[in-house]
């Protein structure tokens, strides 16, 4: 039996309607059309302390200032053993230089033999946790993220029919370890806490989510909050039962390698 016969006798009667479901699903338009400009991004991996929608953050039109390098990361869906659905997370290693020992999804930066933004998010989990692109069914992507750095992040969800299939090998130059969590935590109030954070004179909620998994305990904040905060939106069709309050993204006058949102 080949990979695509395992996908599909495995796949449970929710998982098959979830994908028909997320097949269906248009992200919204962006609130001003992006000229493509350049910018540096030094980091390579996505995670970030502050992401937002690119839907809800007003770009201005300067073919000078704003050319965001391109990044897919790797929403998994999968039901577990009580019938929920859950994603994959990873802790990334804490000889990484940059946000060692924080919780991420996988995924990073686009290269140049990527197809598109589902072939870059599901050969960045295969590099990082060993995860065969041909378990993962890519059914939609969500609207692209803007990171800290001012990277663009295009959320792809894939569901991973036969988990048993999966067994993760981490890559232990960028993950430390992997694992799972209920993806309608992040549409909760529960376990959920936020802070006021100020861009260029907006204010912003940045949101972190407490969890705990086979005795360890994790926070997820930031970038990957807000992309499963949307995921889970999405997948669930409701909104979450917090105020979010994405800022009103102005860029400042000159953008560069060192540019960040604070």
């Amino acid at each position: 039996m080949d990979s695509s016969s395992t996908v599909a006798s495995s796949k449970t009667q929710r998982l098959v309607a979830l994908a028909q479901q997320l097949r269906l699903y248009k992200p919204p338009p962006p609130f001003d059309e992006m000229e493509e400009q350049q910018i540096q991004e030094t980091a390579g991996k996505v995670v970030s302390q502050v992401g937002f929608q690119e839907s809800v953050t007003p770009i201005i039109k300067d073919p000078e200032r704003f050319r965001p390098k391109k990044a897919a990361v790797l929403i998994c869906l999968f039901e577990g053993d009580a019938g929920d659905l859950r994603v994959i997370l990873t802790k990334r290693s804490s000889r990484m230089s940059t946000h060692s020992g924080e919780i991420s999804l996988p995924g990073g930066k686009a290269e140049e033999g990527d197809r598109d933004d589902g072939d870059t998010a599901t050969r960045e989990a295969k590099e990082e946790i060993g995860l065969d692109p041909s378990l993962v069914e890519v059914v939609t992507v969500l609207e692209p993220f803007l990171s800290k750095h001012l990277l663009r992040v295009v959320p792809v969800i894939g569901i991973l029919s036969n988990k048993k299939a999966f067994t993760p090998t981490p890559n232990p130059a960028e993950v430390e370890e992997v694992f799972d969590a209920p993806l309608e935590m992040f549409i909760k109030d529960e376990n959920r806490r936020d802070e006021e954070r100020e861009w260029m004179g907006e204010k912003f909620l940045l949101h972190f989510f407490d969890y705990e998994y086979e005795n360890k305990k994790y926070l997820i904040w930031g970038l990957t909050a807000g992309i499963l905060i949307r995921a889970a939106s999405v997948v669930y069709q409701k909104p979450p039962a917090f105020i979010e309050q994405n800022p009103k993204f102005k860029f400042p006058t000159v953008i560069n390698k060192d540019t960040i949102v604070p």
